[in-house]
């Protein structure tokens, strides 16, 4: 199986709680900047802005 190349792992931290809930890949190349998306925080119960953190590997 071929490797992915210059894909990372990041994870996402809401930004009302303060709480990692997701981890995703992105493609440093295509994406040099930080991530920003809306998505679910089971804690705050609602959708919050998650933003890039943390490089896991």
């Amino acid at each position: 199986m071929a490797k992915k190349g210059s894909r990372i792992l990041v994870g996402l931290v809401c930004e009302v709680c303060k709480r990692q809930n997701y981890i995703v890949e992105k493609n440093k190349l295509n994406t040099p900047g930080g991530l920003k998306l809306k998505k679910y925080c089971k804690n705050c119960r609602k959708r919050t802005l998650h933003k890039e953190k943390k490089k896991l590997g």
